[in-house]
């Protein structure tokens, strides 16, 4: 398999998110080893090795260096602040500018201190939240807490440490009681009905049911059971800490390090290598989604195309987990709790209902039900859709990834895939076509240049840097053209990597406009994985794997990709419109730059009357306005870290969320004039798959639910009207 292609996956990305904060909390099974300095020795001289003759740009290993080191390993073993002291910080602070020494000398002395402090600190937390736990909290005083760890101090002794850990217990009970009271209320909520019409495929229905109140109880009982969960899920918490060997503390120590030449740059102790692989063979069974730490709950960093919460679609990127239920059982507060666990609560069987309590990016509470299942591979397949309007047809190609499967027996890829469904719109006469994007994060490198060759003549599609500044140039070599009629792109910022390049190529050559996102999400570059055991070939030792940025992409006119990402000719409002995502949102990413532009020669076209007719389009249309006063809204309330410990108070700025998140329930209520229709190849299909049929008419369903596609097809129109 082409090694660029293989480490291009949004995958990796999402799992080194989640290594660099936290890889130590993987293990399955309980480890307890002493420190083998021979072999860390070997292993931090091996990493280095690689890094200073592999990866594409390597730091200067100096003592700033080892400061930004240093920061993010003290933020990756206590992020909030709630084990170590500051005099334990004063200690520590001998060895800020040493880890360039300790590197280059192959020593671990900030490790081995640090290790040594939190195992004990860990110890005595233990003792802390059960004292607190133990006595009822009163709500009624007035006090408040503040959630921004990263600005606040460490405790400057034990009793404010203790003090740090009454608070943060007392609002996590006080938000466990606000969830049961609105359970004895009763409420309407929207379910998900369920029907199995064969083995491998589940067809879901949203309805609202409404919810009969539970028994009513006192506050006193409430606070009770909120205390006794709470405490049930931090003593879960620490008898996995206790599991947790000396080497995964240690994988954290590394990836401190090594997230300092690039956020895509990470090492993988044995098990978390092995575990990576089935994470990314697709085989299992579950919700289809991943998730990284983020402070004490888990986040949703992507939902992966054909799984049960992408068909649910009510799970979005950057929800957090807060609770997780086995079906109707009592949810468990997963507060603390690692993300192995955590990850282990939500997989399961096939047909086993998962519910998740998660904080919308809006702030809202939601309790989402998702009934798990085989990930279907159909689902990540190219598909297209015959868009009916009053001025003709035109057609829609969507496209989750860029895909390429060699084990199979056909073959299957995007290119092929993507050039079948063009022929197949043409012969129904569309008079433009819409490239959806949205929510791509790349794929295969090789796919994508043929890919781009179905738009225009041959000519460079894509530059590609290596770390010894040779630059490659990857050409379309065939002259033929797919479809030369009008083209929108549609992305989105979570439209990564080779999605960047297909719409960077697009925009370059003035082929078509791109609609969406203020910016695509900005990974510009290429990852290897390499074995370290391949350099030394050791008896019963294995030394794991490291994966590290060897190449930059750059766009045909020489500008990078990277952090930047593909700016939209047409902007239009998202949820995210006034806030950073994307690659620009990681620390140490690497920079934007750029180099000399390839041989190619840019269309006649010109656009700048249809943008502009566009732009005035969306400034008065209610939908997106309304769009960009959520936006707007979320942006404000990001920030927003203070919580009031007192009851009345507490339950009054839930209310006012709630009442406020009200006005944006109508977003969901959009739908559009247009009519949708399958190709006739897929209605004859229809007759002897239902399934089939259901899942299209689903898509449909929330095509006319879709603001973006509607404008997608004005400014096709208005490019067909220009003709």
């Amino acid at each position: 398999m082409n090694a660029i292609w293989l480490f291009m996956k949004r995958n990796y990305k999402i799992i080194l998110i989640v290594l660099a904060i936290s890889a130590a909390l993987w293990s399955f099974m309980p480890k307890k080893e002493k420190a083998d300095p021979e072999k860390e020795a070997l292993l931090m001289e091996l990493l280095t090795y690689v890094i200073k003759n592999g990866h594409y740009a390597p730091s200067e290993i100096n003592n700033e260096f080892s400061a930004k080191v240093y920061k993010e390993y003290i933020k990756a073993i206590d992020p909030n602040k709630r084990f170590l002291l500051q005099t334990d910080i004063d200690e520590l602070n001998q060895y800020e500018f040493l880890i360039d020494d300790f590197i280059l000398a192959r020593r671990f002395d900030l490790f081995d201190k640090s290790y040594q402090i939190l195992q004990k600190r860990m110890k005595e937390s233990q003792a802390i939240y059960k004292e607190i736990l133990s006595q009822p909290f009163d709500f009624n005083v007035k006090e408040e807490i503040n959630t921004d760890f990263d600005k606040m101090p460490f405790a400057k002794d034990e009793a404010a440490l203790k003090e740090r850990w009454r608070k943060q217990l007392k609002l996590n009970v006080l938000s466990n009681i606000e969830d049961k009271i609105k359970l004895q209320e009763g409420q309407d909520v929207e379910e998900e009905s369920f029907e199995e019409p064969n083995e491998e495929i589940k067809i879901t229905e949203k309805k609202t049911v409404k919810k009969e109140p539970v028994e009513k109880k006192s506050m006193q009982e409430l606070e009770k059971e909120a205390r006794e969960s709470t405490l049930k899920s931090l003593n879960e918490y620490f008898e996995a800490i206790e599991e947790i060997s000396r080497t995964e503390w240690l994988s954290i120590y590394i990836n401190s390090i090594l997230e300092q030449f690039d956020p895509h740059t990470s090492y993988f102790a044995p098990e978390d290598k092995e575990k990576f692989d089935v994470s990314m063979s697709g085989s299992m069974e579950g919700i289809g989604a991943q998730l990284r730490k983020k402070n004490d709950y888990t986040e949703i960093t992507e939902i992966i195309p054909g799984g049960p919460a992408w068909k649910g679609k009510e799970l979005e990127n950057g929800d957090v987990i807060m609770k997780v239920a086995q079906g109707n059982e009592e949810p468990v507060d997963i507060a603390g709790m690692r993300l192995e666990n955590v990850v282990k609560m939500i997989k399961g069987k096939k047909n086993t209902e998962v519910r998740l309590t998660v904080k919308k990016v809006d702030g809202t509470i939601k309790v989402i039900s998702i009934m798990r299942d085989k990930f279907e591979l159909e689902e990540t397949y190219a598909k297209s859709v015959i868009i009916d309007t009053k001025d003709g047809k035109y057609g829609m190609i969507q496209l989750p990834k860029f895909y390429i499967d060699f084990e199979t027996k056909d073959n299957r890829n995007a290119f092929t895939d993507v050039a079948k469904e063009i022929e197949y719109l043409k012969q129904q006469n569309v008079k433009g076509i819409i490239m959806d994007l949205r929510n791509n994060g790349g794929g295969s490198l090789q796919t994508v240049v043929d890919m781009v060759g179905l738009f225009i003549e041959q000519g460079p599609v894509v530059q590609v840097k290596s770390q010894k500044g040779a630059r490659n140039v990857l050409f379309d070599k065939d002259q033929k053209v797919q479809w030369d009629g009008p083209l929108v792109v549609l992305i989105n910022n979570y439209s990564a990597s080779a999605s960047e390049i297909f719409a960077a190529a697009i925009q370059d050559y003035n082929r078509g406009l791109i609609l969406g996102s203020k910016h695509s999400f900005g990974k510009g570059t290429v990852q290897n994985m390499f074995d370290l055991n391949s350099l030394l070939k050791l008896d019963n030792v294995d030394l794991g794997a490291i994966k590290f940025t060897s190449q930059k992409f750059y766009r045909v006119n020489g500008g990078s990709t990277q952090l930047k990402g593909v700016e939209s000719d047409i902007v239009l409002p998202d949820r995210f419109s006034h806030i950073d995502t994307g690659e620009r949102d990681r620390e140490n990413a690497m920079p934007w730059d750029k180099i000399e532009k390839a041989n190619y020669k840019p269309l006649a076209n010109n656009f700048k009357k249809v943008i502009e007719n566009s732009n005035k389009r969306v400034l008065n249309n209610s939908q997106f306005r309304l769009i960009d006063e959520n936006a707007q809204w979320i942006s404000q309330r990001k920030d927003e870290n203070v919580f009031s410990l007192n009851y009345n108070d507490f339950t009054k700025k839930s209310k006012e969320i709630e009442e406020k998140a009200k006005k944006f329930k109508a977003l969901k209520d959009y739908k559009n004039s247009l009519k949708f229709t399958s190709l006739p190849y897929e209605e004859a299909l229809f007759a002897n798959d239902s399934i089939l049929k259901r899942k299209r008419d689903r898509w449909h369903e929330g095509l006319n639910n879709d603001v973006y596609v509607e404008e997608a097809v004005n400014v096709l129109q208005e490019i067909t009207s220009k003709k």
